[in-house]
């Protein structure tokens, strides 16, 4: 069977990895996304982002010891005309909450996968799903303190999951639902197939 390797250490993406009855070796990828986010003054809207984030952390595992599909994600959340990564600061998460209360926003996951079976790229395709999450106007001042605190929001595009804590607070999503948690399902299986390989053969 050809091996997988996910160059993630999003535990979300594991995840579906695992609910789709796939495995992967997790190799952590070494991308500055700050850095490379900065550099994209070409094309820096937020799917565009995703996207080449995803590409670079791909790219960033390959080795000679790598032989299998190497697979890259990476999420960037467009609200009112910017995007935003990960919070990382409580003081941040707060902010974006009460700005995002009531209101739309779009979750854009990149994928980018690599075919580098035999130890050599072969092929490398990629793809942007994305979808609209709206949150509820209720959410009250102490309930956001209490998600900040509770640590979830620091390390997530968007400061918000859809499979956690956060679910509650929302109200609506229109598109892909895998795509907001970290990594479209369906997306994958067309990147696998337009690299030549049957999908269903990699299921454990």
């Amino acid at each position: 069977m050809t091996q997988l390797y996910l160059a993630s250490t999003s535990p979300a993406r594991k995840q579906i990895l695992h609910d789709i009855g796939l495995s992967a070796t997790v190799v952590v990828p070494d991308v500055d996304e700050e850095q490379a986010t900065e550099d994209m003054v070409d094309n820096s809207e937020a799917a565009a982002v995703a996207l080449h984030l995803a590409k670079l952390k791909a790219h960033s595992v390959l080795s000679p010891a790598i032989d299998g599909l190497v697979i890259g994600g990476d999420s960037v959340f467009e609200f009112e005309g910017a995007h935003y990564g990960k919070p990382h600061e409580p003081e941040v998460a707060i902010a974006r909450w009460r700005m995002m209360r009531g209101k739309t926003g779009t979750l854009h996951s990149g994928l980018y996968v690599i075919d580098h079976t035999g130890g050599e790229v072969r092929g490398g395709t990629g793809v942007v799903a994305s979808a609209e999450i709206s949150f509820s106007p209720t959410i009250t001042d102490e309930e956001i303190a209490a998600y900040v605190a509770s640590g979830e929001p620091l390390k997530v595009a968007g400061a918000f999951t859809l499979d956690g804590l956060a679910a509650a607070f929302i109200d609506r999503v229109v598109g892909d639902p895998y795509a907001v948690i970290g990594m479209s399902a369906r997306a994958l299986r067309t990147l696998i197939m337009e690299l030549g390989h049957e999908y269903h053969s990699l299921w454990t």
